[in-house]
């Protein structure tokens, strides 16, 4: 069979499986559209009518996004209809390529330490999907974070990505950059000004565009690192989806919480209420380039 029967095969496949679980939820296709737009995603009726009658298939990053909502709000499980797509040989609109903090001298350490690990920059590499987990000590500092991704290559074939620890204005030893899975740590630099620290994460097979993989890889901070009690992730391309989810300590539930988001457009803040709760999470689909992060304080003077 072609690459292109199986293309449309696959699409066939879809289209009549959302149409099925449109009717299934007894929704229209305007409400449908009305509900995705409550949500951000600014997918049109006529793209969710081509989809409908198989005349074309979900491509590109803002697409997959909406299509994630789409199984959601009509009831079925996740990924139902994703999987149906099959392979495409199309990344997708890939949006912009930017450092995601307005910061110039910062970005120049970045570039060196990209050199200093044998890594291309920009990074031909983004993230579709993304979800970071930070755990905070009894006495509110962050002790480690996970961060788990969905990677694409973009174009040609990628062999290794540089993964880096930022601490802008801010000189600290290197932080304990380990990989988890999907391959091991190849290399490691830090930057002569302490602020950026980094890793080559060398993949367990070449990516050759568009293929994806999974890595997952962990930071711990050693033993008199300065405090942080901030934290969150940088996306230099826009990303189907971000997750930083900030557990904390029983012992050290914060006073304050403030959500910080940069991208392009400015920075914007947000107070943030746990709510009972012992962490907080912030998701944002179709986001970047930018920052989505969270710092926290005391009252007690810790």
């Amino acid at each position: 069979m072609s690459m292109e029967s199986g293309i449309r095969r696959a699409a066939d496949a879809f289209a009549s499986s959302f149409r099925d679980a449109i009717n299934a939820r007894g929704l229209t296709l305007a409400r449908l559209h009305e509900l995705l737009r409550s949500r951000g995603n600014s997918v049109s009726m006529a793209t969710l009518s081509y989809w409908r009658s198989g005349a074309r298939r979900p491509e590109g990053v803002q697409s997959m996004a909406a299509l994630t909502d789409i199984e959601e709000l009509l009831g079925l499980e996740r990924g139902a209809l994703t999987a149906l797509l099959g392979t495409t040989n199309r990344t997708g609109p890939l949006g912009p390529n930017q450092f995601p903090l307005d910061e110039a001298e910062l970005e120049r350490a970045v570039k060196e330490v990209y050199a200093a690990l044998g890594a291309r920059y920009p990074d031909p590499s983004r993230e579709l999907t993304t979800h970071s987990v930070t755990d905070v000590d009894a006495v509110g500092n962050v002790w480690r974070s996970l961060t788990r991704s969905i990677v694409q290559s973009t174009v040609g074939t990628i062999r290794a990505i540089p993964f880096l620890e930022l601490t802008p204005g801010e000189r600290t030893p290197a932080p304990l950059i380990e990989a988890v899975s999907g391959g091991r740590i190849a290399a490691r630099h830090s930057h002569p000004n302490g602020e950026v620290h980094g890793v080559l994460f060398e993949l367990e097979a070449p990516l050759i565009a568009p293929e994806t993989s999974i890595v997952e890889w962990s930071v711990e901070y050693p033993p008199g690192y300065p405090p942080q009690r901030e934290t969150g992730h940088a996306l230099a391309r826009q990303s189907r989806e971000l997750l930083v989810w900030t557990r904390f300590h029983p012992d050290a539930l914060p006073d304050r919480i403030e959500e910080r988001v940069e991208t392009p457009a400015g920075v914007t803040t947000t107070v943030l209420d746990l709510g009972g709760r012992s962490s907080v999470h912030q998701v944002r689909r179709a986001f970047g380039p930018g920052v989505l992060g969270v710092s926290w304080s005391y009252d007690d003077g810790r």
